[in-house]
């Protein structure tokens, strides 16, 4: 299979306006995500598909690959529709541009599933960890995640879920994590799709795909992911960073 990632990079983001070209260390978000992703050695090729220009140069100028890709985008899946659009590749790894520490074996398992799935009956996967502190399995930002018994999704939401109606807690909640592996036919498919009511309530891309009746498998990740959203956000991004470069 050809394999490719593409890294949706808007500038405008509503709650952190220029976030990904803030500095994380001595590098910009953006840039540190996408040298990140080409050092995992898993793809064919990897691309930032951005609609700034700001973006688009501070990766052109450190040597990567970026396009410039429409404005009026409304999820970062429908922007790399247009990027892979004319492309012959199999897969399509999307790893949001805000996501600097996803690592090497997250994404190779989620690869995996596609390797495994004999008949070709997985179109979409997605990951997910699960959440241990109060405050993000109740955080409005934290997108949770609820599966079934063989992992495939059956809905996200922001609000915390599942609902504990006595005091029988859930052995864990799910936090969903912003990494997607599709099919390429799937992805365009996706993207020609009008967004749906609950996707539409909630803000996130991937129930589209449920209320069209898709199913999405998960695979669990233990690995710690940060996506940066505010900048309480990189703050602790900044303090991992230093973490790890004193090991």
């Amino acid at each position: 299979m050809k394999i490719v990632s593409i890294i949706p990079a808007r500038f405008d983001s509503s709650r952190f306006p220029g976030k990904l070209m803030n500095l994380l260390g001595d590098k910009t978000v953006i840039l540190r995500t996408y040298q990140n992703v080409v050092a995992t050695d898993l793809f064919d090729d990897v691309i930032v598909a951005t609609d700034n220009d700001l973006i688009f140069d501070e990766i052109s100028k450190n040597g990567g690959k970026v396009m410039m890709t429409r404005k009026d985008h409304q999820c970062g899946s429908d922007r790399i529709a247009e990027a892979v659009a004319d492309m012959e590749v199999d897969m399509v790894i999307n790893v949001q541009g805000d996501e600097p520490f996803v690592d090497t074996v997250s994404l190779k398992n989620l690869i995996d599933v596609f390797y495994e799935d004999n008949k070709k009956e997985i179109a979409l996967a997605s990951l997910m960890t699960p959440l241990y502190k109060s405050e993000e399995v109740h955080n409005p930002n934290v997108v949770k995640v609820i599966v079934d018994m063989n992992n495939f999704a059956l809905y996200f939401s922001r609000s915390t879920i599942p609902y504990v109606r006595d005091n029988e807690k859930p052995s864990h909640y799910f936090k969903h994590v912003g990494v997607y592996a599709y099919r390429k036919q799937a992805l365009i498919e996706f993207s020609e799709q009008e967004i749906t009511p609950l996707e539409s309530v909630e803000k996130i891309e991937c129930i589209r795909y449920l209320e069209h009746g898709k199913k999405i498998k998960m695979v669990v990740t233990e690995s710690l992911n940060f996506e940066i959203d505010t900048p309480s956000d990189l703050a602790r991004a900044q303090e991992y960073l230093n973490q790890l470069n004193l090991i």
